[in-house]
């Protein structure tokens, strides 16, 4: 089956795609504004979330997933502690941690894309020693 494109919406005439109202919820959920994530790193991400989806579409809780990880790389450890759980930072920074490990996974893309859009927080960079390496 062809995989539905996601839409940004036009002039307000036309909305947003539901896979994009998912992860903006998500997002804030975590207390990233969506506002403060560019469009192109939306859409990456939420073809990112497609690509690895068992079904046709992503899971529900995918989305908050891949949020969880944004917020965290974008926010900053103390910021992502400080809105949310202290539990789930340490959760957060695991997977970072595995991602790194692991290399080609979902998690390690998500990190990618937020160092390649440069919205990645330094602090973050600096905790986990990430660079973007050439292919």
């Amino acid at each position: 089956m062809a995989r539905r494109n996601s839409s940004l919406g036009l002039f307000g005439v036309f909305g947003r795609s539901e896979d994009l109202r998912q992860l903006d919820s998500a997002m804030r959920s975590v207390d990233l504004h969506p506002n403060t994530v560019p469009e192109a790193v939306k859409l990456t991400v939420v073809n990112l979330l497609k690509d690895h989806a068992i079904g046709d579409e992503p899971a529900p809780q995918a989305y908050r997933s891949a949020a969880e990880l944004l917020g965290y790389c974008m926010i900053g450890a103390d910021g992502f502690a400080g809105a949310n759980d202290a539990s789930l930072s340490h959760q957060v920074e695991n997977r970072i941690e595995q991602a790194l490990t692991h290399g080609d996974t979902l998690d390690a893309q998500l990190v990618l894309v937020t160092i390649a859009a440069k919205v990645i927080q330094p602090s973050v960079v600096e905790r986990f020693d990430l660079t973007r390496e050439a292919d």
